[in-house]
């Protein structure tokens, strides 16, 4: 059976850490939060309130995808965070060796840009958040995935995340 990674991805405030650990947690998976991925260059850029470029965003998603490459060759499952927005981005992600699957967390604008409110320590301030919003691009039938709306507690998300990838596993 190939190594399986799952891509925790969404907007900012979507809870992609919170669900990305306790999922890893669950599947006893090594995990990675994409934001240990930026350059220095791409965090100051987020704090002071400017989106990233295509440009910026290419060393990050490429670190990523060479991580999980990494953990795919030393056989081990795995659970990173990455925004993962675009599709030509989750296509980066794809080159990994072994089966990349997305974890889409979803949830209403207003429910999101209140969570980020409640953010402490974070550099993506909430004005960011309409850009990523604007951004997003859905997967779609041909992306091995599923989206789990994010309006109940975090393990309740974990438990419809993991009924979505596994449905035939045993609850």
């Amino acid at each position: 059976m190939p190594v399986e990674h799952v891509v925790v991805m969404g907007v900012a405030g979507s809870g992609k850490t919170t669900v990305g650990r306790l999922l890893a947690e669950r599947l006893a998976r090594p995990y990675a939060e994409a934001d240990e991925f930026h350059p220095a260059e791409n965090v100051a850029k987020m704090a002071a309130g400017t989106p990233l470029t295509d440009e910026d965003r290419a060393p990050w998603l490429a670190a990523i995808r060479d991580w999980l490459t990494a953990r795919s060759r030393a056989g081990q499952d795995t659970v990173v965070t990455c925004s993962a927005l675009k599709v030509a981005y989750r296509d980066v992600l794809r080159e990994a060796d072994g089966r990349v699957r997305f974890l889409h967390l979803s949830g209403p604008g207003d429910l999101i840009a209140e969570r980020m409110t409640h953010r402490a320590g974070h550099f993506m301030p909430t004005s960011l958040l309409p850009s990523q919003l604007a951004t997003l691009e859905p997967l779609t039938a041909a992306e091995d995935g599923v989206t789990v709306v994010v309006d109940v507690p975090p393990a309740e998300v974990v438990d419809r995340a993991l009924r979505a990838l596994h449905p035939s596993a045993p609850a």
